[in-house]
């Protein structure tokens, strides 16, 4: 039989928690990895790495976060978008259908 190992972590006064660095090496997570739970009828409660899904995007995930990051950093970079900007967005778009949720072709992806 395999050797279990128990490890515990406290709660905040936020009800937060570190997850100790054994269950995060244990399940391979990374900074902004998501965590399921699960919580079987007998009270125990099973943790796992949440898997991801299509919708999530790992490289937009990780822009965002460079973005908020550098944002906090330097809130002084942060501009109004010029109105003759965005009249010449307008300009070069308008009339064009997007279908969001159609397929990429072939030579878009």
């Amino acid at each position: 039989m395999a050797a279990t190992l128990e490890v515990e972590s406290t709660l905040t006064d936020r009800y937060q928690t570190t997850v100790p660095e054994t269950v995060r090496r244990a399940l391979r997570l990374g900074k902004r990895d998501k965590i399921h739970y699960m919580i079987r009828p007998d009270g125990e409660v099973v943790l796992s790495r949440a898997e991801t899904t299509e919708k999530d995007d790992p490289i937009l995930g990780q822009f965002l976060h460079f973005l908020s990051r550098d944002i906090a950093k330097h809130p002084e970079r942060i501009q109004a978008i010029d109105t003759r900007l965005v009249q010449r967005i307008h300009s070069l778009v308008d009339g064009i259908e997007i279908d969001l949720n159609a397929a990429l072709s072939a030579d878009d992806e």
